[in-house]
C-alpha cells in the first residue's frame, strides 16, 4: 500500500462497508449519485459545530435512511427534536435540486451515532489541528499534543503530516510527526484516516492524520 492510497479506500468492501448503499437503473445512478455527493457535503458543512465525522447514506425504492457520527448529537436532535427535522428537509430539498422530476413522498430516516471517543477519530484530531494553525498557534506544539491525547486515549500509533506553507514559509515543504506504530500495508489492522484544509493567512497548509486503533 506505501503512501500513494488511501487507508480508507483501500479496505472498503473487504474489511469496511460503503458509505453509500442502493441500487438504481441507468436512469436513476447520476441523480444517486450527485444527490450523495450533495447531501454528504452539505451535512459535513452544515453539522460542523456538532462534530460530524461521517455521513452513511442507504436507499430503497421509495425511503431512504442517512446515519450522521458526531461527537454531540444534542446539537444535531436540538430542543424537541427541530434539528431531526431541519436535517430532513435540507435532505429533501437537495434531492429535488438534483431531479428534474421533484419528490415530495420520500420517506427520510435519520439516525445518529456518537463518536465513542473523539480523540480516536482522525477527522475530528485532523479539523482541530488545522483550527489551530488558523490561529497561528506554533504548528510543532499544535501537532505534538494532538499526538499526545490520540496516543492517551488508547491509539497504537498515529502519524500527521502538514504540507504547504508552514509558518508563511515562502517555498511549500513536507513536515512528518509520528509516535507508536501505523502499519502502512497490514489490510487487517484498523486505520482511521482524514486530510482537512488549513486555510492560513499567507497560504494553504494540508493536515494529514492516520490513527492506528485497536481492533474491537
Amino acid at each position: 500500500m506505501g503512501q500513494k492510497v488511501n487507508p480508507i479506500g483501500i479496505r472498503i468492501g473487504s474489511f469496511l462497508p460503503w458509505k453509500s448503499r442502493w441500487f438504481a437503473d441507468d436512469g436513476l445512478f447520476k441523480d444517486f449519485l450527485l444527490e450523495d455527493i450533495k447531501i454528504r457535503k452539505g451535512l459535513m458543512e452544515k453539522l460542523k459545530l456538532a462534530g460530524i465525522t461521517e455521513v452513511e447514506i442507504e436507499r430503497l425504492p421509495k425511503s431512504m435512511t442517512v446515519t450522521i457520527t458526531v461527537s454531540r448529537p444534542g446539537v444535531v436532535i436540538g430542543r424537541g427534536g427541530t434539528g431531526i427535522e431541519d436535517v430532513k428537509k435540507y435532505i429533501l430539498g437537495a434531492v429535488n435540486e438534483v431531479r428534474t422530476k421533484k419528490v415530495k413522498d420520500l420517506k427520510i430516516d435519520i439516525r445518529i451515532n456518537e463518536v465513542k471517543n473523539p480523540e480516536l477519530s482522525a477527522h475530528l484530531v485532523a479539523g482541530r489541528i488545522a483550527g489551530e494553525l488558523e490561529r497561528r498557534i506554533p504548528h510543532r506544539r499544535v501537532v505534538q499534543k494532538a499526538l499526545e491525547r490520540v496516543m492517551a486515549s488508547g491509539a497504537l500509533g498515529a502519524k500527521v503530516v502538514l504540507a504547504g506553507r508552514i509558518n508563511g514559509i515562502e517555498i511549500s515543504r513536507v513536515e512528518k510527526f509520528h509516535m507508536g506504530s501505523v502499519p502502512a500495508q497490514t489490510l487487517r489492522e484498523s486505520i482511521d484516516y482524514s486530510q482537512v484544509p488549513a486555510l492560513l493567512k499567507r497560504g494553504y497548509v494540508g493536515v494529514k492524520v492516520w490513527i492506528h486503533k485497536k481492533q474491537e
